[in-house]
């Protein structure tokens, strides 16, 4: 399942699990500001950042 953080890596703005945020394929999420500013490039593993899903149940 996938992990759903709620904080910006870089910023530590809280990325609530109904909120916008960027994720890569080892799940290091980021705001979409703060994506965007990477040019959605993950800092960790330089994979591509995605738009996250947003999980509607609380699983």
């Amino acid at each position: 399942m996938l992990e759903m953080k709620e904080n910006c890596e870089k910023c530590e703005v809280p990325t609530a699990k109904t909120a916008a945020a960027c994720i890569c394929s080892f799940e290091c999420t980021f705001c979409v500001p703060c994506s965007d500013d990477m040019d959605r490039v993950c800092p960790n593993c330089g994979g591509e950042l995605l738009m996250r899903p947003k999980r509607t149940l609380d699983v």
